[in-house]
């Protein structure tokens, strides 16, 4: 029986102990947090539920169209932190109990690669329990799976109460009167989308020339003026100098000198992945001068046996993508038939509102020549669907090989993009044309069926 530890329990490390245990093997989780990872109890569980809230509050608010809006609706920030803890800690417990049901061993603690002469066909580790002495034990296959963590300034210190990560909103008992965002990718985009719904007023600042700026540059646009007429102050062209707190709430310092006074900061910068204490440089395994693990396509490191998945490797720091490239690690080490990851088909979505979801080719490379694609946008202000909800802004955008009518890729911005996002996903997985697409029926009337309208229309070229 082939025996298999996981480092991390995000994603990718319970997804990947799942198809092993599946498999026969004899599986060893190590996790210092709880199941789930910081994914489920401190990021993406709690971040989007919170989200959930908002927008909520935001179609409450912008209903009145249809004749049962109210500007009074608000929101219990106890409750809803309330709420998001508990989803949180529940859905940990699910999935706690799905490996338990498994057959997987569950260790909550750490563990790192431990170098030992004595044996050189199996994997040394040595695992420090929360409760407990701490041991060794050996492994035939090995996956790191440790994550990232936020990455913070060092002009811009954080304090948990008023300069705060994302994983540190949740302990705030009150709505933030003033909050300032500093930093306006996806992270930044979606919490200053969620507590300008909330109530708070918003800063945000991007260094570039648009909210998302590696986004679609119609769809970033198209939700960074849904911001602006919302109330948000969107400040582009301007990069944070400084965060520090004032007597009354916090300050930050541009670096042209201006000053921007608010109640707290939120400082969304990027990830630091989670590679320090594992033993990997006495152990042999290659890490990136920014601390990132590379692998290949089925996650493999430079080390035989050794595997790395999720956030640590850089690759896409998606859940979706982390838990794909688990479960393709274990298929790979224990003999399974495996397809390498296609990062290219990889849908993404940005949790904003309106939300942003793309898959497969971008405007960028097909304006710039690198792919010979075609492409249409069709605005879901022409959709009878969005006209009855109210929510027209945003549209449906179709790319397809020029050579086979294939899609190769599209946008969606617009209220629920990531559930419309999965038809041309699979449209671009399964190698389907535009015709194919345009021929399925779709409902009327829906905002789907702009995806088959936007086929129709691709059809024509």
């Amino acid at each position: 029986m082939a025996r298999v530890a996981i480092i991390g329990g995000g994603p990718a490390g319970y997804e990947a102990a799942l198809v092993a245990a599946q498999l026969g093997a004899d599986v060893t989780l190590i996790e210092a947090t709880g199941a789930g990872g910081a994914c489920v109890l401190s990021d993406c569980v709690p971040s989007k539920t919170f989200i959930a809230a908002s927008s909520v509050l935001t179609e409450i608010h912008e209903s009145s169209e249809l004749g049962v809006g109210t500007k009074e609706a608000t929101a219990d920030p106890a409750a809803v932190n309330g709420r998001v803890r508990r989803l949180a800690t529940q859905q940990s417990a699910d999935i706690a109990q799905k490996l338990v049901n498994a057959g997987v061993d569950i260790v909550y603690g750490r563990g790192a690669l431990r170098v030992d002469k004595g044996y050189n066909y199996l994997h040394e580790l040595h695992i420090v329990p929360i409760e407990g002495d701490p041991y060794d034990t050996d492994a035939d296959v090995i996956l790191i799976a440790t994550g990232a963590t936020p990455r913070t300034l060092t002009s811009a210190p954080v304090d948990g109460e008023r300069i705060l990560t994302w994983r540190q909103l949740y302990d705030l008992k009150e709505l933030p009167e003033h909050l300032i965002v500093v930093g306006s990718g996806v992270t930044g985009a979606e919490f200053a989308s969620a507590y300008l719904a909330m109530g708070s007023n918003v800063t945000l600042i991007s260094s570039r020339d648009r909210v998302m700026p590696h986004e679609d540059a119609e769809a970033a646009e198209t939700v960074g003026r849904v911001f602006v007429r919302r109330g948000m102050d969107v400040r582009n062209h301007s990069r944070a100098a400084a965060a520090r707190r004032t007597d009354n709430g916090v300050e930050v310092e541009l670096d042209d000198g201006t000053v921007i006074e608010g109640t707290h900061a939120l400082i969304c910068v990027g990830s630091i992945p989670n590679s320090d204490n594992l033993g990997l440089h006495a152990y042999g395994v290659t890490v990136d001068e920014r601390g990132f693990i590379p692998v290949d396509k089925v996650s493999r490191t430079n080390v035989p046996g050794v595997y790395a998945a999720g956030d640590v490797t850089g690759v896409h720091a998606l859940a979706s993508v982390a838990a794909m490239q688990g479960r393709i690690a274990i298929w790979h080490a224990l003999g399974e038939a495996v397809r390498p990851i296609k990062l290219a088909h990889v849908a993404a979505n940005v949790f904003t509102d309106p939300e942003l979801a793309s898959v497969g080719v971008t405007q960028a490379d097909v304006d710039s020549g690198k792919v010979d694609c075609r492409g249409v946008l069709l605005p879901f202000a022409s959709n009878p669907r969005a006209k009855m909800v109210d929510r027209t802004e945003g549209f449906v955008k179709l790319f397809a090989w020029n050579s086979s009518g294939i899609v190769a890729g599209g946008v969606v911005v617009g209220s629920r993009a990531s559930e419309l996002i999965t038809p041309i996903a699979l449209a671009v997985e399964q190698r389907l044309t535009v015709e194919q697409v345009a021929r399925t029926f779709t409902i009327y009337p829906s905002l789907s069926g702009s995806v088959a309208e936007a086929a129709r229309q691709l059809m024509e070229f």
